[in-house]
């Protein structure tokens, strides 16, 4: 819940000519670019980046198509409006909202059904690592989802590992503690569906930045991120691009 509209087109501007070819990220580069607005200027930015390879998607959904839900979207809304991406069960929708397994598993669907593809993302709490759950914990928040919708649901998704304790808590976790957590979730995915395992892109969700970019895209099984904080600032957000696009 950041920005204005002045704010918000003054950074699309920088972000357009940064993936211009030649520029920041080339244009034949396999990096996909994704900006998630707040959902009260997704015209704005649908129409700011209409024939640009960056994409667009919307920071939640709700489960029910439509209804006396005052305040919510549904993901035929979304989908009506031409995003392509949805971002379902971030951790702050968890632990400010409340947002359940259940509830993120029925988001995935309601957003498949309309054709968007959903970012599942997974973390673990401090507590829950400290406690040497963070493993289960977050397999088990995927699993919901591969129980209800089965496991080939993930050809059409993207999942970002979020380590809830590593964000704005003054607490890092540094590349191995990363890749370690990205290399469980697509080991045990093996064990679910091999080609799915090796398909999918697990995105990395814990305070990526300009500086500690490449070392985290340099890992086997992180394969981008999902940028926090430096995303509202243009040249950090494009240098991280940069960081993903080169050969590792």
């Amino acid at each position: 819940m950041n920005g204005e509209r002045a704010s918000i087109m003054s950074l699309l501007d920088a972000l357009v000519a940064g993936v211009e070819p030649a520029a920041s990220v080339p244009a034949d580069s396999s990096v996909d670019m994704i900006v998630f607005p707040p959902a009260v200027y997704l015209d704005m930015v649908m129409q700011k980046l209409a024939g640009c390879s960056i994409s667009v998607g919307m920071q939640n959904i709700h489960t029910a198509a439509s209804g006396a839900y005052t305040g919510e979207h549904s993901a035929a809304m979304v989908a009506d409006m031409g995003a392509k991406y949805v971002l379902v069960g971030h951790s702050e929708r968890r632990m400010l909202f409340g947002e359940t397994d259940q509830q993120v598993a029925l988001k995935v669907k309601v957003a498949q059904e309309q054709g968007l593809m959903p970012v599942i993302c997974v973390g673990e709490t401090l507590a829950q690592r400290d406690a040497g759950n963070a493993e289960t914990v977050v397999l088990q928040q995927l699993d919901s989802v591969i129980r209800e919708l089965g496991c080939d649901c993930l050809k059409h998704a993207l999942v970002a590992y979020e380590p809830v304790w590593a964000i704005g808590t003054g607490q890092t976790a540094g590349p191995d503690q990363a890749q370690a957590m990205h290399a469980a979730i697509r080991s045990w995915l093996f064990g679910q569906n091999a080609s799915v395992a090796e398909e999918l892109r697990i995105l990395y969700g814990g305070s990526v930045t300009a500086e500690n970019a490449e070392a985290l895209f340099s890992q086997p099984d992180i394969d981008g991120g999902l940028v926090g904080g430096a995303s509202l600032k243009a040249e950090e957000f494009l240098k991280i691009g940069r960081a993903l696009s080169r050969p590792v």
